[in-house]
């Protein structure tokens, strides 16, 4: 099933069943809702028309990624969900929304939201963000288990874009594939 359709058909159910997006039941409902689709990260990586070669700043974006230092790692995602900050010769800067709890990737999201360039919310629109902009956040610590450098050659596939009308359903799938530790042994240890 193609993603746009997905999220369309999630969406729908979720508002003839009530369920509020953020809520643990919605949540619970649509981790079952994925498995019976056998919607998985690959079958979301075979969506030619989302694939990109590089990335754009404030998009958000899916890829598969393998740790330069993975054996010294006490624990890294094999499949993030990233926003990049900045951009370097040899990679970038980004948030991976997977490193904190569901209800903190919403906030965080809503406070990035306030930042985008322009309302109508198809592939021109990006969010105005950078490292600088983050650390400036009267809550800025909320951040910071989110903030991970990604280098180039470690990444392992394309990177799949996520369009603006599709960020926050993209926060509540379960989708990380952290490796060494569970993730709910990350988000005990990250707070």
């Amino acid at each position: 099933m193609e993603y746009n359709s997905l999220i369309a058909q999630v969406n729908n159910e979720l508002i003839t069943k009530g369920y509020p997006l953020a809520s643990k039941r919605a949540r619970e409902w649509l981790f079952l809702r994925l498995k019976e689709m056998r919607m998985t990260p690959r079958t979301l990586m075979k969506d030619i028309d989302r694939q990109k070669r590089n990335i754009l700043i404030g998009n958000m974006y899916f890829f598969f990624y393998h740790a330069k230092y993975n054996d010294t790692l006490p624990f890294w995602d094999k499949f993030p969900l990233v926003i990049p900050l900045e951009k370097y010769s040899d990679g970038f800067l980004g948030l991976n929304l997977h490193y904190v709890p569901t209800r903190l990737r919403l906030m965080i999201l809503s406070k990035l939201s306030k930042k985008i360039n322009n309302k109508k919310m198809d592939e021109t629109t990006r969010m105005r963000v950078s490292y600088d902009y983050i650390s400036s956040l009267k809550n800025a610590d909320i951040f910071k288990p989110c903030i991970k450098r990604y280098l180039t050659s470690q990444v392992r596939s394309r990177y799949v874009v996520i369009n603006p009308d599709e960020w926050y359903f993209s926060c509540l799938l379960p989708f990380e594939r952290f490796q060494k530790k569970t993730k709910k042994e990350i988000l005990g240890i990250l707070g």
